[in-house]
């Protein structure tokens, strides 16, 4: 049996919580012991997590790094704290370049592997980023790109993408409640838009981008689906009012089941800009996909990873006549073409990023690591 001890700073925002938990649960329980470690119970979904019955310990594991001296002896304490859950492996969660974890870990004597989730390296980070990376044991990153750029030639990693169940995220028919909720008519199509709302997103070349579609296709809908109550949120409700759409785009806050509202959609997409920390292996993409619609995103890292086959729906990121022209295409197709598209994203999708692909590597490096 192998102890597999899983870290992540909170449960506050669901996104890496729910990827960590997807692996967690679906681990052979016969070969494998799962605990989790986070900071503390905060968050709606650390109840979610705590149903599971997986084992989890509440444990401040990240330490400012700052001053040295006193940071080394609060390395040695969490090591203290590791060597009694006494894990044969740790792999963090944690987005941030943090090296405190795996210095805490290397003084517990502990293999330790962490995931790399984006494309931020850089800048003030950059000497944190490979001080994490030289104490880990091994590295599981989301995308190509990562590979490339950030570990060329390093035998320490290994590409693992995200993966979607396709039990939840699947066809099924549109939710007449939520319909009847937003407003929408029969006569409505939905484009849609799923993510957490920062401005790496580039939400506002979408916006600028749909009302340059224009009255020929006044019958669609742009519902953004994310948590709009932030500053970022509130510029992009003054752009619809300024570029007169406020009527056509429906802000529909964070929402915890997005198949309920992916039933709406007709096409997804996602104008990540080409800038900052991008996307690592962007899951909304592979769930819209996955429940068999039309998508459209852009040609940066991750990305084009996902859509590699499809070249025609990746879109020039930031470019708002290239997004204009891409939704003109998409919104020219009758219902029935874009649900046969989406019959083809299904099917990719359950192929190569099944939920069940991205759990069996992730036990294939535990099983490399414990030999």
């Amino acid at each position: 049996m192998i102890k597999i001890l899983f870290t992540i700073p909170n449960f506050e925002t669901a996104g890496s919580g729910k990827a960590l938990l997807h692996v967690v649960t679906r681990l052979d329980s016969k070969r494998f012991e799962a605990h989790i470690a986070c900071v503390h119970t905060r968050g709606d979904f650390f109840k979610i997590v705590e149903a599971s019955g997986i084992p989890i310990h509440i444990l401040e594991y990240s330490r400012p790094m700052k001053p040295y001296l006193s940071a080394i002896k609060a390395c040695y304490d969490v090591s203290r704290q590791l060597k009694k859950i006494a894990p044969d492996i740790i792999h963090s969660f944690h987005y941030a370049a943090d090296y405190s974890e795996p210095l805490a870990a290397k003084m517990a004597g502990i293999k330790w592997v962490y995931t790399k989730k984006n494309m931020n390296w850089g800048g003030g980070s950059k000497n944190a980023w490979y001080l994490r990376s030289y104490l880990a044991t091994a590295i599981a990153v989301q995308n190509t790109d990562m590979m490339e750029t950030f570990f060329k030639n390093s035998k320490k990693t290994v590409l693992i993408p995200r993966g979607v169940d396709v039990e939840i995220f699947k066809p099924v028919l549109k939710s007449e409640s939520l319909a009847q909720k937003w407003g929408l008519e029969p006569k409505h199509r939905v484009v849609m838009c799923v993510a957490n709302l920062v401005p790496v997103k580039g939400i506002e070349v979408l916006l600028k981008a749909f009302k340059g579609v224009g009255v020929p296709f006044a019958d669609w809908k742009l519902m953004i689906v994310g948590d709009n109550n932030n500053s970022y949120g509130k510029e992009l409700n003054a752009l619809t009012i300024e570029l007169g759409i406020e009527d056509t785009v429906l802000f529909c806050g964070k929402q915890d089941k997005v198949q309920d509202y992916l039933s709406l959609a007709e096409v997804v997409v996602l104008p990540t800009l080409d800038k900052g920390r991008k996307e690592g292996s962007p899951v909304s993409l592979l769930e819209a996909m996955a429940s068999g619609k039309n998508v459209l995103g852009s040609n940066i890292s991750g990305i084009k990873d996902q859509l590699e086959p499809y070249p025609e729906h990746l879109v020039t990121a930031g470019d708002v006549e290239a997004w204009r022209l891409a939704l003109l295409t998409c919104f020219s197709n009758s219902r029935a073409v874009n649900s046969q598209i989406g019959k083809g994203f299904r099917e990719y999708v359950i192929q190569n990023y099944h939920i069940d692909k991205e759990v069996n590597s992730c036990q294939e490096l535990y099983f490399k690591l414990s030999k």
